[in-house]
């Protein structure tokens, strides 16, 4: 359950979210302060993702925005997981602002949007990341558990 801290903050990042979004962002789902369903989509013309909407799952804990949220993407009939170096098949993403090591309190839904459209937008490579198989079929933990190691972040 979330803190009043939490949940003020929530709160007031909902009401300017329901204001107004950028472009390619949009409001699914946020009946509480614990989860919400957003959608993106890339605007430029990368063939990779041309056409293309994905859907993003926000996991919040009592300690955001101290702590980041959990963000992963969810598979639906019409929102596949995008194609890139950095998103598993299973929805996780390896992007260190999610993290403990990147995340700044500043940080919200929106900039965190923001930040996987750019991140899609660059990206010229259409692949999983290397061991996607394996880290899907043996992971146990949840992406906030896991110690990513950047390596990469050319795409």
């Amino acid at each position: 359950m979330a803190t009043s801290f939490a949940t003020k903050r929530l709160s007031k990042e909902l009401n300017k979210i329901n204001g107004q979004l950028p472009p390619g962002i949009s409001l699914v789902k946020a009946d509480d302060f614990q989860e919400w369903q957003l959608d993106i989509k890339v605007l430029d013309n990368n063939p990779i993702y041309l056409n293309q909407t994905y859907r993003l799952m926000f996991k919040f804990s009592s300690s955001y925005p101290i702590e980041p949220p959990e963000v992963t993407f969810l598979a639906c009939p019409d929102r596949p997981i995008p194609m890139h170096p950095h998103i598993y098949s299973n929805g996780i993403i390896c992007l260190d602002l999610l993290g403990m090591q990147g995340w700044s309190p500043v940080q919200n839904v929106e900039s965190i949007c923001m930040s996987l459209q750019s991140m899609l937008t660059g990206n010229t490579k259409n692949e999983r990341p290397e061991g996607d198989q394996q880290f899907v079929a043996n992971n146990r933990r949840r992406p906030r558990d896991i110690d990513f190691y950047y390596h990469d972040n050319t795409v």
